[in-house]
C-alpha cells in the first residue's frame, strides 16, 4: 500500500539526487540565477514592502553621514 507521491514530493527527490550526481552544476545555477539577470523591481518583489522599506532608510542614512563627513 504505496501512497502516492505529491509533484513537490517528487521535484524535491528529482532535485537531490540530481544534487547527488552534480554538486557544483548546482552551485553554478545558484550563482547564474542571482547575478546580473535581475532589476530593481525583482529586488522590491522578493524583500516585500518591509524590507524595502528598511533598504530605503539605510540609504537616506547613509547618504546623510556622507553629506555630513564629505562635504
Amino acid at each position: 500500500m504505496d501512497k502516492q507521491k505529491t509533484p513537490q514530493e517528487e521535484r524535491e527527490k528529482l532535485r537531490q539526487g540530481e544534487q547527488k550526481q552534480n554538486p557544483t552544476g548546482n552551485l553554478r545555477d545558484g550563482f547564474d540565477r542571482g547575478a546580473g539577470n535581475g532589476n530593481v523591481t525583482d529586488i522590491a518583489g522578493d524583500m516585500g514592502w518591509k524590507g524595502m522599506a528598511l533598504l530605503i532608510i539605510v540609504l537616506i542614512v547613509a547618504h546623510v553621514i556622507y553629506q555630513l563627513f564629505f562635504s
